[in-house]
């Protein structure tokens, strides 16, 4: 039978969880939940207005719905691209540090983990930082691009005023019809943002390289996930059946809540400072 732990023992959750997870070291596996704090809308979560994303049918089947979505990313992108690391991501690559956890799988694209310290990170939806052509399948930075889009569109993201900004670098826009959207410079074919699109799998070596991580941890602490998509919830049911302990932290229910050992309806910074706050020498 699964236990939860509600609000407010964060340092009591921290027990409890270390309690299940025992030495580890154990992997990580994160949601859009761990980066509410850096200021990006959760898509699931309590209180995230509905959402209609883009699939990538849409993207690759019709110009106009890639210039709207270049229109909102342009913007969105921006935003994206000047927020930092919370205390979660921070205490979570320290945990790395002192050996509790063994690297971090992230549906999240926003590269914070990265920029907080974390070493061993699988990018399971990609990044936002990169852009893919899909005729030569170049790579190339977003940064570049973006050079190439505000000289194409001078004054277009100072001009928007309507803007919310998303986990995955988007943004909601009234009208992009005069957006003007930059083809790939090397072959002139259609870029796309390096990131997984409803609709669009997974890479499988990626796949293979998360379910490797899950096969050498100890245990598996899901953070900030509702575990509503299948490509995050198949790493529970994956240590699941390896008889590994599996802890979620997120507010609110999530997909896997019948199977996990312990539930904590908390907020991931908090529990992931007491988490750091609890360590002991042996972790030193």
């Amino acid at each position: 039978m699964t236990d939860t732990i509600r609000p407010p023992a964060a340092a009591e959750a921290a027990r409890r969880v270390r309690d299940v997870l025992g030495a580890g070291p154990v992997i990580a596996l994160t949601g859009a939940g761990i980066s509410t704090d850096s200021g990006i809308p959760d898509y699931r979560g309590p209180d995230s207005p509905p959402r209609t994303p883009m699939t990538y049918q849409e993207f690759v089947g019709d110009a106009a719905s890639r210039r709207h979505y270049w229109a909102r990313n342009h913007v969105g992108w921006r935003r994206m691209a000047g927020t930092a690391p919370n205390d979660g991501h921070r205490a979570l690559a320290e945990l790395e540090r002192a050996g509790r956890v063994c690297g971090v799988i992230t549906q999240n694209v926003d590269t914070l983990h990265d920029a907080a310290g974390s070493r061993d990170v699988v990018d399971l939806h990609g990044r936002y930082d990169r852009v893919i052509c899909l005729d030569c399948r170049a790579v190339t930075g977003r940064a570049e691009l973006d050079t190439r889009l505000t000289a194409l569109n001078p004054g277009f993201a100072e001009e928007v005023a309507d803007v919310e900004v998303a986990p995955d670098a988007d943004a909601v826009l009234a009208s992009t019809d005069h957006f003007r959207v930059a083809d790939c410079a090397d072959c002139g074919g259609t870029l796309k943002p390096d990131i997984v699109y409803f609709g669009e799998n997974v890479p499988r070596a990626r796949v293979q390289e998360a379910y490797a991580r899950v096969d050498g941890a100890a245990g598996l602490l899901v953070l900030g996930s509702s575990l509503t998509v299948f490509s995050g919830r198949r790493f529970v049911k994956h240590a699941v059946g390896q008889g590994k302990p599996v802890v979620i932290v997120n507010r609110g229910t999530t997909r896997a809540d019948d199977v996990a050992a312990l539930t904590v309806g908390l907020g991931c910074s908090e529990v992931l400072r007491a988490l750091v706050d609890a360590s002991g020498p042996e972790d030193s």
